[in-house]
């Protein structure tokens, strides 16, 4: 799979200034107040046009902010949870963590931050599982494991790199239908089942890089063959 172009996640632009912001910054200020409003309202245009007047912009202007409606809503709310959850758990913090704690406090930060928004969230997810925006959805859940790992450190090229997405993308998307009807407190039974399925992904790291090293140990067949067919001179 191709890794999907990194979401634009311009800089939030104070409300008294919005008159004179790009489309990309109107986008990024109104994706929290939408998805504030989504719960309620669905992720259409009452939820957007709510969040223009709230912040002073322009219905028409709002509505150009997302051409593609609701799913251009729903994608900028992610772009901004992933943006909170960088400042949340900065460079600087993370390297002080072990490698194993790093992507569960992530995943932990990404649901403290949508917490407030659970109903918004049910309803993108049901938006993102139509016929007609799963590729966008699958996209979208990628582009937020491989957000995560980034910031783990993990710098991976080969196959490495999709592996690890791909696991993440499926723990986190079990992760988040586990916390949508989770109401123990604090969300343990949440944290307890991303323990889990985190010392799965670990475990199956670790068994994966002794096979691999033992293989790279063991006779090649075809470099044997290839001697028998040209000796060395």
């Amino acid at each position: 799979m191709a890794d999907p172009i990194p979401l634009p996640v311009p800089a939030s632009v104070p409300v008294n200034r919005l008159a004179d912001a790009t489309l990309d910054e109107i986008r990024a200020a109104l994706a929290p107040s939408i998805a504030d409003n989504a719960g309620f309202d669905g992720w259409g245009d009452a939820a957007r046009d709510m969040a223009a007047d709230q912040a002073g912009v322009d219905r028409d202007v709002a509505r150009l902010a997302f051409p593609g409606g609701a799913v251009d809503m729903i994608e900028a709310w992610f772009a901004q949870v992933d943006a909170e959850m960088l400042a949340r758990l900065p460079q600087a913090r993370l390297t002080m963590m072990k490698v194993r704690d790093r992507i569960p406090a992530l995943v932990e930060a990404r649901l403290d931050i949508v917490a407030p928004n659970r109903e918004a969230l049910r309803r993108a997810l049901a938006i993102l599982a139509l016929p007609q925006n799963a590729v966008r959805g699958v996209k979208l859940g990628w582009h937020a494991a491989d957000v995560m790992w980034r910031a783990a450190g993990d710098t991976a090229t080969d196959y490495n790199h999709y592996t690890k997405r791909t696991l993440l993308s499926g723990v986190y998307a079990a992760t988040v239908t586990v916390f949508l009807d989770d109401d123990s407190e604090g969300h343990a039974d949440t944290r307890a089942f991303l323990a889990r399925r985190i010392w799965g992904i670990m475990r199956f790291e670790r068994i994966k890089s002794r096979i691999v090293s033992q293989s790279e140990l063991r006779p090649s067949l075809s470099r044997f063959i290839g001697r028998l067919r040209y000796p060395a001179v």
